[in-house]
């Protein structure tokens, strides 16, 4: 613990002998002469009192300070913290200073509008904000008051020398932290600049006098050193250690300095060192020059790198960063340096302009590192985005080749399953054919999958996907047969009031004694079908999937149909095959009634129906089909016009058409060489014109006028898919397609028939209609049961022709062929054209089984006939049976697609209650009437209808009066809806007044 010195009296010596040489000061001071007019004073005797104080005040100083750092300085004790030092007062006698000042001029090199007094300035710099606390702190001592306020007119000071007290300049005095300017550049500081070279100190009235221009005012002054003085730098420089009450912390603090503003110029970044205002600068700040000469030597340099010509030097500013900036001149930025300038603006503008750092001291040498190390950084920069090229390549290609490898293995999996499920399907398949026999007579279970598993582009456009995968829910009427069960996988969710009228509706013929669905149980009697919807279709609502792909990702419903199966002879029955027929088949260890996904895919195109009708030897429209490219179909179309002169519309088909979707039409009469043809083909006439070199001029004029020919005329049946034969051509050449002749005749007939191609090989007939049409002649919306246009026993010929070419190529299951009737105008004989092939288990179909379980009928295709068993009563006699037969022939007009938007207003028992007020119903005693199918239980825009009557003139009346009945009850005159009922009702009409025409045609033959 070091002792603090004793003898505290040695400071007021100190400051006595500052005192007799401000006395001398003041009496050199009245010496002077003045003028009051404002003449100038005579500053040489001002300076020789100046030099002479400050060489005594230094001396002063000087002599003090050996004393003092021969002392061991003692920190104050911790308990002593608090309390104030006693200091003895000392009030030496002080006379009073008169004001000799004249009046106030400008200083060389200040600034415009500033005007300083002449007077001693006392400057106190505190190093930072929390020893600025320390300026009304008196260390025991009272001094000298140099800061009186001059009054207007008054010639001398006024006050005692017991309140003298150094007053801080405020505000402007302000000195901001190195740091706060660290890590600023060039570009962005005048704004900074501005407020930075605003901290000037204001000017102090004093008892000295304003210098001339060229001589200084008074030069720097320190107070003696207090007690508590802690050390001095080798420069002479001392520094205050005060002890800041409030903070408890002893913090480092800057002596305060009384400084002038002493402006010098730097020219070229050089210091004159002869020149006066810089030796005068130096003279007042010789006692901290050791840290005012480092800024100066960064200020110099900045400027020698910048080559700045002259810049102005504020002197006191100067002195502030040279005491303040402590920690390293190397992270100052310039800006700090900057403001200590007082053309600052103009030496910042000169710094910031581009390549200006290149002109000033080693600027080469900065050119050449400035350009090596751009182009050092341009090269590593290119090297290192090489680098991350190469390596982004890499991890692309290894990530592409691990996905690679994955997707092939898991195509290698996939490919293995489906070749499983694929040998399973076919050895299931021998043994279905094997066993059909057995199979047939014997009980069984029929899971019915009405799946349409056409492409995903096809399942996108098609509107109301799920219901039409429902249209075949009646189906369910295969338990007719008492050996059948049916499982009905639904594609949609069925509410309560449809499930109760398939209940009734099946009831109505005993053959079941309830409808069991998922969600209920059996009460009594057995089960014989059972409607299951898929779980999956919960999570796949707005995909279009097929209905075995839900079924597949259904594995409840699977175990579900598993459990029922158990011990059980069970087939599929689908519709459209799919992949996934074979995935559920395999899952539920079942054959499948139906051919390979493959083969199926090939032959139901109309290229391979076409084919499989040519090697059945059946007539077929002249066309050709498998065309892919334009010329293709431009050579083949020519062609075809040249060996079929009597054609006068040409249809273009694609291989995957749905219901009229894909098909387009152009007419011959619009070809501008049509007339000149038909004059050369009545020319040659019909036994010449079929040899090569005739047709060859006619040939070659068709193929140059067939694109135009096409182009300008060709239209799309549906303009909904296809709105111009440029879109719709686009996707036939990508899909492959047929061009046939449209029949050539006004009186045309449609008609479908359905096969049964079992797997032991024999062919059966189980459905037929002549087709109804609405809009479109092209898509049938129902047909009338059974068909009457093709003499049956041509149709059975057809018939059996076509599923024997099936059964070659392995096709087994439901087939359904599509025909057009119509007389020869050449040789008025009847023709009968096969036109399409569907590899389905079609909705007429369905439909015909919902027909035979109402009326309990067969259908006899050797006689063409609907057969239905009357029930006879008791009462009847012997006689009365035996005159009457036990099997009525029926007619029945069945309506698949019948569509009205307004039907979604009414509930389906609301809709049945307003068909039985009008009494459309069926009569299961007559064996006529109507019957409805319900598809959906949500939209319930689609139905189903038939209507069973004695003829079929009567049952076209029916079907017809009932679509008037139900029109009127749901639409008004303001809100028709969208419906296909006035075109089918239509249609009906033309096909009453053709069979009015028959039967009187008819009644003509046996007349004559």
């Amino acid at each position: 613990m070091f002792n603090a010195p004793r003898n505290e009296e040695e400071i007021g010596e100190v400051f006595v002998k500052v005192q007799d040489d401000l006395k001398q000061l003041k009496r050199s001071l009245d010496k002077i002469p003045v003028n009051e007019r404002g003449k100038i004073l005579d500053i040489q005797t001002l300076d020789i009192a100046i030099q002479k104080t400050e060489s005594s005040i230094r001396k002063h100083a000087e002599d003090y300070l050996k004393r003092v750092t021969k002392r061991l300085l003692v920190l104050p004790s911790i308990e002593d913290e608090h309390k104030t030092a006693q200091i003895p007062k000392w009030k030496p006698p002080v006379k009073s200073i008169p004001d000799v000042s004249p009046p106030r001029t400008l200083l060389p090199m200040a600034s415009p509008g500033e005007k300083m007094s002449a007077a001693i300035h006392l400057l106190y710099k505190p190093v930072n904000s929390k020893n600025r606390s320390t300026k009304n702190q008196k260390f025991g001592l009272s001094l000298p008051d140099v800061h009186k306020k001059r009054t207007k007119g008054a010639n001398h000071h006024t006050g005692s020398v017991e309140s003298f007290q150094a007053n801080e300049p405020r505000g402007h005095h302000s000195q901001a932290k190195p740091e706060d300017d660290a890590g600023m550049g060039l570009i962005g500081i005048k704004s900074r600049c501005h407020k930075k070279l605003e901290c000037k100190s204001e000017p102090i009235s004093s008892c000295s006098t304003t210098s001339r221009e060229g001589t200084p005012p008074l030069i720097t002054k320190t107070p003696p050193p207090s007690t508590n003085s802690k050390s001095m730098d080798q420069g002479g420089m001392m520094q205050d250690q005060n002890y800041v009450a409030k903070s408890h912390q002893n913090l480092p603090a800057t002596p305060p300095l009384i400084v002038i503003k002493y402006p010098f110029t730097i020219i070229n970044g050089r210091v004159d060192p002869m020149a006066v205002d810089f030796h005068y600068f130096k003279q007042s700040c010789s006692l901290s020059w050791s840290s005012v000469v480092v800024s100066l030597e960064a200020l110099e340099k900045l400027l020698r790198d910048f080559a700045v010509p002259l810049a102005k030097v504020i002197g006191e500013r100067l002195v502030e960063l040279g005491l303040n900036l402590d920690i390293g001149w190397r992270k100052v930025p310039p800006i700090t340096l900057l403001s200590a300038l007082e053309n600052w603006e103009e030496v910042l503008d000169l710094v910031l302009r581009p390549g200006q750092r290149y002109k000033g001291e080693g600027g080469t040498e900065a050119a050449a590192i400035r350009i090596q190390s751009c182009w050092r950084r341009h090269v590593a920069q290119t090297a290192y985005l090489w680098h991350c090229r190469r390596k982004w390549a890499v991890g692309t290609i290894a990530i592409s080749w691990w996905m690679h490898m994955q997707m092939r293995r898991v195509r290698k999996a996939l490919q293995a399953r489906r070749f499983r499920q694929l040998e399973n399907y076919r050895s299931r398949a021998q043994h279905l054919a094997t066993n059909w026999k057995h199979i047939q007579s014997s009980k069984r279970t029929i899971i019915h999958i009405p799946s349409l598993g056409y492409s995903q582009r096809q399942r996108l456009n098609l509107r109301g996907f799920d219901i039409l995968q429902n249209t075949q829910i009646s189906r369910l009427c295969d338990i007719r047969d008492e050996n059948v069960e049916v499982i009905y996988v639904c594609p949609r969710h069925l509410e309560e009031d449809t499930l109760h009228y398939y209940t009734s509706l099946l009831k109505g013929d005993g053959a079941t004694d309830k409808l069991d669905t998922e969600t209920t149980e059996a009460s009594s009697g057995i089960r014989r079908f059972i409607i299951l919807t898929p779980e999956a279709l919960d999570y796949f609502p707005t995909h279009n999937m097929c209905l075995s792909t839900l079924l597949k990702y259904s594995p409840h419903t699977l175990k579900r149909i598993r459990h029922l199966i158990q011990g059980k002879e069970a087939y599929i029955v689908g519709r459209v095959a799919h992949v996934d027929d074979l995935a559920v088949a395999d899952e539920l260890g079942v054959p499948v009634l139906g051919p390979e996904p493959a083969i199926a895919h090939l032959y139901s195109t109309k290229s391979g129906g076409r084919r499989i009708f040519t090697e059945a030897e059946v007539d077929v429209p002249p066309g050709r089909g498998d065309i892919h490219s334009l010329n293709q179909l431009h050579e083949t179309l020519a062609e075809l016009m040249v060996q079929n002169m009597d054609v006068q519309r040409w249809v273009f088909k694609m291989n995957s058409e749905l219901r009229s979707h894909g098909t387009a039409y152009c007419d011959k009469c619009y070809l501008s060489c049509y007339n000149w043809a038909l004059q050369e083909y009545h020319h040659y006439g019909p036994q010449l014109w079929n040899t090569q070199w005739i047709q060859e001029s006619v040939l070659l004029r068709y193929l140059d006028e067939i694109p135009e020919w096409l182009a300008r005329y060709a239209r799309p049946v549906k303009t909904s898919c296809y709105p111009n034969w440029a879109c719709f051509l686009k996707t036939f050449l990508r899909q492959g397609g047929v061009v046939e002749a449209y029949i050539p005749s006004d009186s045309i007939t449609c008609l479908k028939v359905d096969l049964l191609l079992e797997p032991g090989g024999e062919v059966t007939m189980l459905s037929c209609g002549d087709q109804l049409h609405a809009s479109c002649q092209l898509e049938a919306v129902g047909s009338t049961v059974p068909q009457t246009s093709v003499h049956p026993e041509t149709l059975n010929s057809i018939c059996m022709r076509v599923g024997q070419a099936c059964l070659q190529r392995h096709i087994v299951g439901y087939v359904s062929v599509d025909l057009v009737t119509f007389l020869s105008h050449n040789t008025m004989e009847q023709k009968v054209w096969a036109i399409d092939l569907d590899l389905a288990y079609s909705d007429q179909l369905a439909m015909t089984q919902m027909l035979l379980m109402i009326t309990g009928g067969t259908l006899n295709f050797h006689t063409g006939c609907l057969e239905v068993p009357i029930r006879m009563t008791e009462k009847c006699s012997e006689q009365q049976i035996a005159a009457k037969p036990p099997v009525l022939n029926r007619y029945a007009v069945i309506g698949i697609h019948l569509f009205h938007s307004n039907l979604s207003m009414l509930y389906h028992y609301v809709f049945l209650k307003i068909c039985k007020a009008h009494g459309l119903g069926f009569d299961t005693k007559r064996k006529q009437g109507t019957v409805f199918a319900l598809y959906d239980s949500n939209d319930r825009c689609s139905i189903g209808m038939i209507t069973v009557s004695e003829d079929l003139q009567r049952a076209l009346v029916t079907f017809a009066r009932n679509l008037s009945v139900i029109h009127q009850e749901i639409s008004s005159s303001k809100m028709q809806g969208e419906t296909n009922f006035k075109a089918l009702s239509k249609n009906i009409d033309d096909v009453l007044q053709m069979t009015a025409q028959n039967k009187l045609l008819a009644l003509e033959d046996k007349a004559a």
